[in-house]
């Protein structure tokens, strides 16, 4: 087997580490600066508690190396959202007809409503502006992915795993396949609480249904999830942009089955718990605002779905971002307007 990973942070070194150690196939990855220079020298590390595992890496630089790693049987993306468009012609000499490509990150991925009506073969402005994304990576290449992990890099190269080992994948356009099957299994053997789904576009707006309103309003207060909650004015905003987005799931076939205070009870069990968004703003990274927010007002304005309480989410967000340096200054239209 041989494998590449594309984004060797907290996700991205946590599968990478995993796979490798299984002695199944070679693991690559694709890094820049610090990150690069770690793996080779290091390799893969992931730490849990007192323990730290490692397991040997070919590390390569995605401009300079990617085509030389040649045609891939898995190719994982765990880069942030805003960076994946830079990425996206680095997957391109690793795939080959049979070849696999996860997507492991955050949100709404570009291919989420192709094919689906009244979106068709128009790509998602917000997440793929000019379908440079889509017109790469073939969909017929890509297994869907939700990863329910915690894990972060406290330096370069060395993901401290908190919590969490599980990996659902499943068919873009739904259903069973034995690819997907085989997927699975392997991940399993990995290590991962590995699920084969037959509805992949469910798992991953179920996921996001609680990160859209979680992650920036975590951004914007500084809070954790326990202070978010226990306030009710905040917990009430929560729930009222959870009721759009799961008004919106309704017309593109992810019905949400769960009130917003159900969520919220699971959400609890959390704890004191910083989101990735409130991560990155502590770090001064950029946030993945449009992949978990303007993008699900984008897919609303498509369907005729109000979305008052995620605009006023979006704005907030951006306008903070903006002020912390840490979004762009100018917008992604027509998503981000």
């Amino acid at each position: 087997m041989k494998v590449t990973i594309i984004g060797a942070g907290a996700i991205g070194g946590l599968i990478g580490q995993k796979l490798a150690a299984t002695g199944e196939a070679q693991v690559n990855a694709l890094a820049r600066g610090a990150t690069l220079a770690a793996l080779r020298e290091r390799g893969w590390r992931v730490k849990q508690g007192e323990t730290l595992a490692t397991a040997p890496v070919a590390a390569a630089h995605p401009l300079e190396d990617a085509a030389k790693l040649g045609e891939q049987d898995l190719v994982v993306i765990a880069v942030k959202g805003p960076a994946l468009a830079q990425v996206a012609s680095s997957v391109v000499p690793l795939l080959g007809p049979q070849t696999l490509v996860l997507p492991a990150m955050n949100g709404v991925p570009w291919w989420f409503c192709k094919g689906v009506a009244p979106f068709g073969d128009a790509p998602l402005t917000s997440v793929d502006p000019d379908g440079a994304i889509g017109a790469a990576i073939p969909l017929a290449n890509v297994v869907g992915c939700v990863v329910h992990a915690s894990a972060s890099t406290p330096e370069p190269a060395l993901v401290d795993h908190k919590m969490g080992r599980g990996l659902i994948v499943g068919e873009p356009g739904g259903g069973a396949s034995e690819r997907v099957q085989r997927l699975a299994g392997w991940l399993a053997r990995a290590g991962f609480e590995a699920k084969a789904s037959e509805n992949v576009r469910l798992d991953i707006w179920y996921k996001l249904w609680g990160n859209l309103t979680m992650n920036p309003v975590s951004a914007i207060t500084g809070a954790t999830i326990d202070r978010l909650l226990d306030d009710p004015l905040v917990r009430e905003f929560c729930s009222a942009a959870m009721r759009e987005a799961a008004h919106i799931g309704g017309k593109i076939g992810c019905v949400i089955d769960q009130s917003p205070e159900d969520r919220h009870q699971v959400t609890a069990k959390l704890g004191a718990f910083k989101t990735s968004m409130l991560q990155d703003v502590e770090a001064n990274r950029p946030i993945e605002l449009e992949a978990l927010v303007s993008v699900v007002r984008e897919i609303g304005q498509r369907v005729s779905v109000p979305t008052p309480n995620i605009d006023a989410l979006l704005g907030l967000t951006r306008l903070f971002g903006r002020v912390r340096g840490v979004y762009p200054q100018q917008a992604i239209a027509p998503a981000g307007r």
